[in-house]
């Protein structure tokens, strides 16, 4: 990806943990590379296809001066998030904040921090099969794109699908959805669990009945095997009611352990049913 260069910005702002860093301020000196695809701007020589690296540099200066954060940490994460949100073509940031002469008590000339974030493709599935079905379903579309660092950008048509598990139970409505954000994997997992919490989701019963079901099945190309999150989802290549939904918003999303389109696991999984 492309990237644009700035460099050695030097500021003035109040962050510290002393409460002279805080009162009387220093100067910060900050660095930003901005990813972004320039190839329109290169092609046409229009600042409209690019990026005006100036208000860049503007909003950084306004966070930087206007912001008070104990830690260089904090300030690094503002202005990447601020800068992603703001700024329509940016897919990533990396950020470095340098403080000179910090107040260490031995001689150096900076200490810094660099950070890189940027957004990330994640599909999700969702599922009801207790009361207004559909509003539930509705409910965490509604509120993923209420978050400020997430917004949806495909849904699936709802299907009606029969529960899965040895429990008795009504039919499900279930779909796929794809959304953009800034979330760790770890940050999106507990947007989910926030997600079924306000539908009032009770885990009772192992497969059971629920109000609302919200798993994440991919998140770009990870794979993480921990004990409360596992990403691909495992079950994904049994689960017709997940594939489907997930087949009609992105076929050819690639498996990144079983290098299978999705498209291709839904085909074996109905050819062995």
């Amino acid at each position: 990806m492309d990237q644009i260069y700035i460099e050695n910005l030097e500021l003035f702002g109040y962050h510290g943990v002393l409460e002279q860093e805080q009162e009387l301020g220093q100067k910060f000196v900050v660095s930003a590379r901005l990813f972004l695809d320039t190839r329109k701007a290169g092609k046409t020589d229009s600042l409209k296809e690019s990026l005006d690296y100036s208000e860049v540099c503007q909003r950084i200066k306004e966070i930087v001066e206007r912001q008070r954060c104990l830690l260089i940490e904090r300030v690094a994460e503002i202005i990447a998030g601020n800068l992603l949100l703001t700024f329509e073509p940016l897919k990533e940031v990396e950020i470095t904040v340098k403080k000179p002469w910090a107040p260490v008590m031995v001689h150096l000339d900076t200490v810094s921090v660099t950070i890189k974030r940027g957004w990330h493709k994640a599909y999700l599935s969702i599922g009801s099969n207790i009361g207004d079905r559909e509003g539930y379903l509705d409910l965490a579309i509604d509120h993923l794109n209420k978050e400020d660092d997430t917004k949806v950008t495909a849904v699936s048509d709802y299907i009606e699908t029969e529960p899965w598990g040895d429990v008795e139970q009504d039919d499900f409505l279930n779909g796929a959805l794809e959304i953009e954000t800034l979330k760790t994997p770890r940050e999106l997992l507990e947007t989910a669990m926030a997600i079924e919490k306000e539908a009032h989701r009770e885990r009772l019963v192992h497969w059971g009945p629920r109000t609302l079901d919200v798993d994440i099945l991919f998140y770009d190309d990870e794979v993480i095997m921990e004990e409360d999150l596992k990403i691909p989802h495992v079950e994904i290549p049994k689960r017709e009611f997940v594939l489907e939904p997930m087949a009609s918003i992105a076929p050819y999303y690639m498996h990144p352990v079983f290098h299978k389109s999705v498209s291709e696991m839904l085909e074996e999984l109905r050819s062995v049913n």
